[in-house]
């Protein structure tokens, strides 16, 4: 067994799509498809999520509240960023559902990409496929832009944003625990 050399941030992107998948069976292969990853980068980045307690020793489920603590206390520390001129983007934290409601005026927040169809300041995504991943599941970009949320947003947007994670989460738990 290779030594754990700590968190990816692809290790996330993995996570929340298999939280996004919830009881559905999948593969590593298609793990791997779905995310824009190959299958060997998947592996380690289950063993890494394993080692971490974030997955069971199966590899299978998601341990949701060590998953939503290192999103709220840590991601921004581990994963910061830095935000960017205006483009045109794929709407990200709380210029995406399920916060863009709760934050109408606030300016636009985006992950740079032609297949956006919105301005806003961008963002360097989580990782570089997250754009083509999302693009597949809705549940997935609501994820992503959640975890966005969590490493740009102020007390009011990490606040918001950690609370639906949270549900989203429970309701993940109760899925897989039958």
């Amino acid at each position: 067994m290779r030594a754990h050399n700590g968190m990816k941030a692809q290790d996330c992107l993995v996570l929340l799509k298999i939280v996004d998948l919830g009881i559905e069976s999948w593969m590593a292969k298609d793990l791997a498809s779905l995310v824009g990853l190959s299958q060997a980068e998947v592996s380690m980045s289950l063993e890494r999520s394993r080692y971490a307690k974030l997955l069971d020793e199966s590899k299978r489920r998601v341990n949701t509240k060590a998953l939503h603590d290192f999103l709220v206390y840590g991601l921004r520390v581990v994963f910061p960023v830095q935000m960017g001129g205006v483009v045109r983007g794929i709407p990200t934290a709380w210029s995406a559902p399920p916060l863009a409601k709760s934050f109408q005026g606030a300016s636009a927040v985006v992950w740079p990409s032609e297949l956006g169809s919105m301005r806003g300041e961008a963002i360097e995504p989580l990782y570089p496929s997250v754009t083509k991943a999302v693009t597949n599941s809705t549940t997935l970009h609501e994820l992503m832009a959640l975890t966005d949320a969590l490493r740009i947003g102020r007390a009011r947007e990490v606040a918001l944003a950690s609370r639906i994670l949270s549900q989203r989460f429970e309701s993940y738990a109760l899925l897989v625990k039958h």
